[in-house]
Parts: C-alpha cells; structure tokens; sequence
C-alpha cells in the first residue's frame, strides 16, 4: 500500500523565503510580493538565459541567508532543483555556498518537493534547511520546444513559462522565527499518473489527474473537507488543468470550487499579456508561496493552506520519441494554527 500522510517527528517551520523573478513576473498582479528582479531583459547580467537562472538561485539564496545573518556553516543541507538538463541551473547557481547539496527533479512541482523532503528530514535530525527551485522562460523554451528566435505560435492550452526563483528556510528551532511563523504540519508525497497525454503544449491536462489522485487521497485519508482550509494552491495546472480538476473532482465527490486556486492564473493576468493558460515551471508555484502566500499566512489573513505542487514528468527526449507525460502532485499542509493536528 502507498504512503500516507506523514508529519514531521518535530514542528518544521518556514522561517523566511526569498524570492527572485523576471521583469514580466514583477509587473503581474503579485508583483509587490517579490524581493528582486530585473527591470529589463531577465539576463540578470549573464551572458546566456541557462547562467541568468544560475544567477536567479544564487541571488535567492544569498538574499535569505543575508537577511536570516546566517552564514553557509549555519546551514545543514540545501534541496534544489529546475527544469534544465541535469539539473544544471540548480548545480552551477549553487556552488559558491558551501552547503551540503542534493539536487532534485520533479519538474514544476520541484518546490513542494524540497519543501517534504525538508521538512520531513529537518523534522527527523533536526537543524536547518534550504531548499530552492527556479524556471527561466527563455532557457525553458529553448530546451523543450523552439529556440526563442524561432518565434512558433502557441495554442490556447499552452502555459507560460514562469522567469523566476524563490528560497525556503526551513528550521526546526522556534527562536530561528519571526512571529506569527508558518509550519509544515503534513505532507503527501505524490503518486506518477500517466493518462496518455502527448501533447507538450497542454501541460495542464497531463497533471490534473496526478492532482486529482493526491487530492482524493489527502481527503480520503485525513477525513477532513476542503471548507477546512482557507485555499487549496495548486501549481501549475494553469487554466486548463484546473478545471479538468476542479469537474473530476466533483465527479469523485470532493468539491474544491470554492477554496482552489492555481499558482499559474495567480501570477499574470493572463487575458492582458497573452499567457494563454497562465504561468507554469519550477519557479511558479515557488515565488507565489514565497512571496504571496506566506505573506498572508503570516498577516493572519490565512491560516491553514493546502499548497500541491503538480509536475509534468516529460524530457525533450521522450516527447521526440512520441511518449505520454506522467504527471506528479506533491502536497505539502501549511499552517499557523498551533493547535493543528
């Protein structure tokens, strides 16, 4: 049988998050929540678009630990991970601080992985944590459809690549936080869900199902409602993929109409700046809960959130050689509440 739901063996909590997105991302309706970004062209100085997403994580990760006063010694492991071959955004953006590193690949949903296996290790042996994720559109599109002068056209069920970058801070000591700290309470590790989607350009259809799969299994499991939470955050599913979830949910009887959003119709206004289904990639869903969300964890306008972060399990290669994309949730329950079990 699959695993369940798990709980940090300690109280885990999200002490600070940095974050770092391009010019288009900052003027989005979230702008105001980011820490940098650049005013211009999203090289951020580099150049080549694969170092500018280098750069992004780097700047995440120095921003939080400056601003935290930490030192890299202070810090006992670091989870990061992006959408590049072998993860290089992530190995190469990373070398300069000294942290223990293990890389991860779980395409868009990158972020709630880190943030699991964070909590679930920080909630084990105790310490620190980081973990990071980032997307760039421009190194995106060239790896996994055109390069970017090639200018092809996109269909309506196509999602826009989110330039951008955020940085958790993950500890299990209580003195580490600011008041009123957000806390991984649980965490539902997702299950791969391939339904024979082959179509690259509707991502959103590839990861509905392995959403509906982790969301019956966290309602099934936890007997609770959706009314329980003050939202349902998924990320990315985009236009389209949310709502083949939100309808086959209430076919399997689970209505989250009222609490769900996705990461990826939160960050533009799509309809304005022509990202047809919204945003998607590792950055999305992580600048959205970096910047927005835990801004209003922490200002008490929310309390207790459930954040799953979906991923299109696909390689440029699998797509040449004709293959379905498995999609993947991971759930990750974000609380204030002291009291939630």
């Amino acid at each position: 049988m699959a695993q369940g739901i798990m709980r940090p063996l300690r109280p885990v909590w999200i002490a600070d998050a940095a974050t770092v997105v391009g010019h288009e991302e900052a003027a989005g309706p979230l702008g105001a929540y980011f820490d940098l970004h650049d005013p211009k062209d999203d090289t951020f100085g580099q150049k080549t678009w694969e170092k500018a997403e280098s750069e992004m994580q780097r700047l995440a990760v120095n921003t939080l630990l400056g601003r935290a006063g930490w030192q890299d010694g202070e810090i006992e492991r670091m989870f990061a991970g992006d959408l590049l071959n072998q993860c290089t955004g992530s190995g190469y953006g990373l070398l300069p601080f000294g942290i223990p590193y293990f890389g991860l690949y779980g395409a868009c949903s990158t972020c709630a992985e880190g943030l699991a296996l964070g909590a679930l290790i920080g909630g084990a042996y105790g310490g620190r944590t980081v973990t990071v994720s980032s997307s760039h559109n421009c190194s995106a599109e060239r790896q996994f459809r055109y390069p970017m002068e090639y200018g092809g056209q996109r269909p309506p069920t196509a999602q826009w690549t989110v330039t951008g970058s955020a940085a958790f801070l993950l500890t299990d000591d209580a003195r580490d936080c600011k008041k009123n700290a957000p806390r991984i309470a649980e965490v539902l590790v997702g299950i791969s869900v391939d339904r024979g989607i082959t179509d690259a350009n509707n991502m959103g259809a590839a990861m509905a199902p392995a959403a509906l799969d982790t969301v019956c299994r966290y309602f099934s499991e936890s007997g609770r409602e959706p009314a329980s939470f003050d939202g349902i955050f998924t990320g990315d599913l985009g236009a389209e993929g949310s709502s083949i979830l939100r309808e086959f949910a209430r076919a399997a009887g689970i209505d989250i109409a009222d609490v769900h959003e996705d990461c990826g119709n939160l960050i533009y206004n799509a309809a304005a700046t022509d990202k047809h289904a919204g945003g998607s990639g590792c950055g999305c869903s992580a600048v959205v809960l970096g910047g927005y969300l835990l801004d209003c964890l922490r200002r008490g306008e929310m309390q207790d959130i459930l954040f799953i972060g979906t991923g299109a399990l696909l390689s440029p290669m699998s797509v040449q050689q004709g293959g379905s994309i498995p999609g993947i949730a991971h759930l990750v329950r974000i609380t204030t509440k002291e009291d939630a079990e």
